[in-house]
């Protein structure tokens, strides 16, 4: 007779599931013999937290819900920062943790901690099961509400004993598509009026536009209105090409060279804007440009965010609608063609510069070289997001991975392991501050256990560049927030890895090419120099801060 772990593997299969990370522990034995037994991979991570962050790429990458599994106790609280990933940046995955026997309690309180109740603020579902014959419908359940909009993690505690259990077969349930509603069509009526009535529409491109299948539309919606656009961090890239249309990106919420088309413009179309993400601009009073939100749920309405008018439903359908009716209709506003132009030739500023140690711009500018079109580049979370999110032009869909949700750090290196392991024919690139890889470094173990071709750039400060900035900003003295760092090129060549280090300027594309044709995992030990770049950035915000003035 089947155990209840065989159901939950059987229905995990079901649901196309075939890589778990994860780390194992006593109470997942049974679900680890089931898991031998089956088609589905396990990909041991030297830490949870680790699993959860390749888990939520997987679900950001594909639309599909990664799934990673723990312990109980320890193991699963250490899923928690992957969790709030996932649930702030709205990606689909699946976490598994065991617990201790539910009939039975020989070992009292040992290691048990409440786990579905600490999971319930960072996950959209959480439930413990506590029948074997329930698994099926569980699970089908799981996956069903992970990739409904909004997605993001289901949490399934599986006890011990349940997942011993004998229990007869037990049919899966079939998986079915998702249907998603589509926005009425006096709402697409209205949004489209304000859109002709306005002299100076912009769009703004959000987070919850970088849904794998929505790349076409969007392009194509675009294309047809030849409205200009500009794109929150996390909608980079969710519209294909080198679009003439393309107005930048807004990495700061106030500003920044994007924020002179912001505030130029007397309506602003935001499309899939999730206020998870640190604001883009800000809504500040009368008198500025009126705000369309297009998306697949209504607007989150905050002190800085609300829209004038709504359309809600599928985002890939609405924006189909919408350019039936703008199509060959929108004017022209010759003043954001040269705006644009002076964005874009600001944003080129310093980007060759051969000083050094690199600087945020040139390492961009370099980085960008040395990437094909489809090259995928995973950022952990420091000073340089900004740059990237600032200069670095995409030209396909998902290929410049940022987190500007929960902006944690440590998971840049996990989820360039994830996107290798999804796309081993294409370049992936990890760039990570000192700070953020020492959070997860012991991943490079697991990325070379399993053969992965994968580049890491280390930016070398010794120090959380990040909050040192903010410190100027503020007008606080430096302080707390320098480190010491190990020997990068001995330390990957430790775990079996190749490890370089960057002397110049001139040698930081030479050598990222010679890491990817070397193949297998390569660290590059890169010295970097944030502080001139952070005294620019700190005039800018202090000295040119436009008036957005948004209604």
């Amino acid at each position: 007779m089947p155990k209840g772990s065989d159901l939950l593997v059987a229905a995990l299969e079901n649901e196309g599931v075939d890589r778990i990370f994860g780390v194992p522990g006593e109470e997942n034995l049974d679900f680890l013999e089931s898991l031998r037994n089956s088609s589905i991979e396990l990909v041991l991570t030297r830490h949870e937290q680790a699993a959860a962050f390749m888990a939520a790429t997987h679900g950001r990458l594909t639309g599909r819900p990664g799934v990673c599994l723990a312990t109980l106790g320890p193991g699963a609280l250490n899923f928690s920062t992957g969790a709030a990933y996932a649930h702030l940046g709205a990606w689909p995955m699946i976490l598994i943790t065991g617990q201790k026997a539910v009939m039975s309690a020989k070992q009292a309180r040992f290691q048990i901690v409440d786990i579905v109740a600490s999971m319930k603020p960072l996950t959209k579902m959480t439930r413990q099961i506590v029948s074997a014959a329930a698994i099926p419908a569980t699970v089908r359940d799981a996956f069903r509400v992970a990739m409904e909009e909004r997605p993001g993690p289901v949490h399934l505690e599986l006890p011990e004993d349940i997942a011993g259990e004998e229990v007869d077969d037990i049919p899966v349930i079939p998986v079915h598509p998702l249907e998603r509603p589509i926005a009425h069509a006096a709402a697409l009526d209205r949004a489209a009026e304000a859109i002709l009535a306005a002299k100076r529409p912009l769009v703004m491109i959000g987070a919850a536009c970088s849904r794998p299948w929505l790349t076409e539309s969007l392009s194509t919606f675009v294309a047809r209105t030849r409205l200009p656009f500009f794109n929150t961090q996390m909608g980079k890239g969710a519209v294909t090409g080198g679009s003439n249309l393309y107005m930048g990106t807004a990495a700061l919420s106030e500003g920044d060279y994007v924020h002179e088309a912001v505030a130029r413009a007397d309506l602003i179309i935001a499309i899939g804007h999730d206020t998870v993400e640190k604001p883009p601009f800000l809504m500040k009073g009368k008198g500025g440009p009126k705000v369309i939100h297009v998306g697949f749920q209504s607007a989150t309405v905050e002190q800085v965010y609300h829209p004038d008018i709504e359309v809600i439903g599928d985002i890939g359908a609405t924006v189909d609608g919408l350019a039936e009716r703008l199509e060959g209709k929108v004017s022209e506003d010759q003043g954001m063609v040269d705006l644009r132009q002076k964005i874009l030739s600001r944003l080129n500023d310093r980007a060759e510069e051969d000083r050094f140690p690199v600087t945020p711009q040139r390492l961009v500018h370099d980085v960008r070289e040395a990437m094909p079109e489809d090259g995928i580049v995973c950022l952990d979370n420091g000073m340089y997001k900004i740059w990237f999110a600032r200069n670095y032009r995409t030209h396909v869909a998902n290929t410049l991975l940022l987190d500007n949700a929960l902006a944690t750090m440590g998971a840049g290196l996990p989820s360039a392991m994830m996107a290798s392991m999804l796309y081993p024919d294409r370049r992936v690139l990890a760039v990570c501050g000192d700070g953020g890889f020492m959070m997860n470094s012991q991943e490079m173990e697991t990325a070379v256990r399993l053969g992965l071709n994968l580049v890491l750039i280390i930016l070398n400060d010794s120090a959380y560049g990040m909050i040192r900035w903010k410190q100027a900003v503020d007008g606080f003295e430096d302080f707390g927030m320098r480190f010491g760092n190990p020997d990068f090129v001995r330390y990957a060549e430790a775990y079996g890895a190749k490890g370089s280090r960057v002397m110049s300027v001139e040698e930081l594309v030479p050598t990222i090419e010679a890491a990817f044709a070397g193949g297998g995992v390569h660290l590059l030990d890169v010295p970097i120099d944030y502080s001139e770049n952070t005294r620019v950035l700190v005039d800018e915000l202090r000295n040119r801060t436009p008036d957005v003035g948004c209604a």
